[in-house]
Parts: C-alpha cells; structure tokens; sequence
C-alpha cells in the first residue's frame, strides 16, 4: 500500500468556521500575534493569552469536520495515510482519520509552564490562573508560540521522505520552518497542492496544481488517486 503524507493548514479548518490564524489586517480574532503567540507575551499577561485560548478551544469544539476532513479519511481504504497539520484543532481526529501530527500543539491540550514534557487533555474547556500541573506550576496552552521549538518538525521530515504521495492542503506555505516540508520529499514522489491560491504560487514545475478550496479539492484528488 502506497503512503499519502497530507500536510494540511488553517485553510481545510476555515470551511468548518475557524478563522485563519491572522487575518488581512495582521491581527489573530482581534490580538495582535505577540499579545498571544509568544512567550513574551505569555510572560507579559499570562492572563489575556488564557482567555484568548479559551476563545480558541470553544470555537475548535463547536466546529465540526467538513468534507475535506472526511474524504482523507476515506482515502485510508486505498493507501497508508499520514497528516501533518499545523492547526491545532482536532477535526481531522474526529473526522476518523487514525494518523494525524500535530506540529503546532493541540488547542484540547495543556502543559506544564515549568516542564513541557507535563502534557495533559483538558476535560473542560477553560483554563484559568490558578490551574497548575503536579509540579505545581501554572498550566499554559499546549500550543507552540512564535520563538520556540517545533518539536515534532524531525518526524514530520522523516514522514515526508518516505511519502510515495505528498499532498498539501489549505496553506500559502509561508510559515516556516514547517514550509520547507515540500522540499524534504523523494525524487519520485507525487506532489500535490490543493489551495484557491496554488496558480499564484512560485513551485517546482513537477507540483500538480488543484486551484479549489479544500472540501472541493480533496475530493477531486481523491477522484484522481482512486480512480
């Protein structure tokens, strides 16, 4: 069986309702990105970061998978696949699909301030001052801020390589270091690119364009892939 490696961002999540993580204006639902995408931020007004995160986490759970989300998961009965998203919500879990990698944390987790190995699901869907981890330490979002490390950015490389099929879905592939996962695929692999924008885009001549938002242009991959 073929491995597909889908590495999909904020545009597969924004036609089941969430907003794209920064807006035309430069701000992210009214805050600018250092308010509350940096650990200075964090360090600045821990309490503003946890109300914007709340915001976050009960919009991501009133959202619902839409049919891009659902036609990846159909695509497991013709090939091995794997997600590598950079969205933080969960809708490519609830969707079924059984392999996903969340590069920039999950909004339905928290760690630990003082220790990140401290990871733990949230059973409500607030976080206040005051929630702390075994260690004592206030919790924070599980979430990986502007200035920090990509933990999982090493097995999402590796994924890559071994992808036969590598599809990107929903991102400009601006933000980097996650953008240069194009570049970390095999010679012979199938490189896809469903985005409204993918006409507009500088990339290798070999990258078979699908210019359609994700739940339509998934679909017409899907329709390429098993057809």
């Amino acid at each position: 069986m073929k491995k597909l490696v889908a590495f999909t961002g904020s545009g597969i999540s924004a036609e089941s309702g969430l907003k794209t993580f920064r807006g035309s204006d430069g701000l992210w639902e009214g805050y600018s990105i250092e308010e509350v995408a940096t650990p200075e931020g964090w360090k600045k007004n821990p309490a503003q970061v946890l109300e914007f995160y709340n915001l976050r986490r009960k919009q991501c759970i009133a959202a619902q998978p839409n049919a891009a989300h659902v036609a990846l998961r159909e695509l497991e009965a013709d090939f091995e696949v794997h997600i590598i998203t950079q969205n933080i919500d969960d809708l490519h879990e609830r969707a079924g699909s059984t392999n996903v990698l969340h590069l920039h944390g999950e909004i339905r987790k928290v760690q630990s301030s003082l220790n990140p190995r401290f990871v733990y699901g949230m059973k409500e869907d607030t976080l206040v001052l005051g929630d702390t981890c075994e260690l004592g330490s206030q919790l924070r979002p599980y979430v990986v801020w502007f200035g920090e490390a990509v933990p999982n950015l090493d097995r999402a490389a590796r994924l890559t390589a071994e992808a036969d099929i590598f599809v990107v879905i929903g991102t400009s592939l601006q933000v980097y270091p996650a953008a240069n996962l194009l570049y970390e695929t095999k010679p012979n692999c199938r490189v896809y690119l469903v985005d409204p924008a993918a006409d507009m885009l500088r990339l290798e001549s070999h990258v078979t364009r699908i210019a359609q938002p994700a739940t339509v242009g998934v679909d017409i991959l899907r329709k390429m892939l098993t057809e």
